[in-house]
C-alpha cells in the first residue's frame, strides 16, 4: 500500500512537470507566437503604406512645383511679348489705346507670374488668359 500512494504522488509530480499545465501553456505560446507574427505583419503593412504615401506626397509636390514654374515662365514670356508690342506700337502711328492695351495686358501677365510663383496657379492661369485677351483687344483697335 505504501507503494501506491508513492506512485500516485509521482504521477502528480509528473503531471505538474509536463502534464496538463504544460498542455495549457502550449496553446498560449502558440497564440503569443501568432500575435507576434500578426503584429509584425501589421507593422510591415503600415510601413508599406507609409512608403506609398510618402511617394504620393513627393509626386504631388513635384507636380505643384512644375505648375508654379509653368505659370511663372508663361507669365514672364507673355509679359515680355506684351511689353515689346507696346513699345513697337508706341513708335508707330497706332492710336494711343493700342500700346496702353498691350502694356496693361503685360502688367496683368506679370501679376499672374507673381501669383504663380506663390503657388496660386489656378488664379495665375485665369489672369494669363485675361492678360492675353486685353492684348488681343488692343490689337483690334489697330
Amino acid at each position: 500500500m505504501d507503494a501506491e500512494p508513492t506512485g500516485a504522488g509521482e504521477a502528480e509530480e509528473a503531471g505538474a512537470a509536463g502534464g496538463p499545465d504544460a498542455r495549457a501553456d502550449a496553446p498560449r505560446e502558440a497564440r503569443d507566437a501568432r500575435d507576434a507574427q500578426d503584429a509584425e505583419d501589421a507593422q510591415d503593412a503600415q510601413d508599406a503604406q507609409d512608403a506609398e504615401d510618402a511617394y504620393e506626397a513627393e509626386e504631388l509636390a513635384r507636380e505643384a512645383r512644375r505648375a508654379r514654374w509653368a505659370a511663372v515662365g508663361t507669365g514672364a514670356v507673355l509679359a515680355l511679348a506684351g511689353l515689346a508690342a507696346a513699345l513697337l506700337r508706341l513708335t508707330g502711328s497706332a492710336p494711343a489705346l493700342v500700346p496702353f492695351a498691350y502694356a496693361g495686358g503685360a502688367a496683368v501677365c506679370v501679376f499672374a507670374a507673381v501669383l504663380g510663383a506663390r503657388g496660386r496657379t489656378r488664379r495665375a492661369l485665369w489672369l494669363l488668359i485675361a492678360g492675353v485677351m486685353v492684348m488681343a483687344l488692343g490689337d483690334q483697335f489697330d
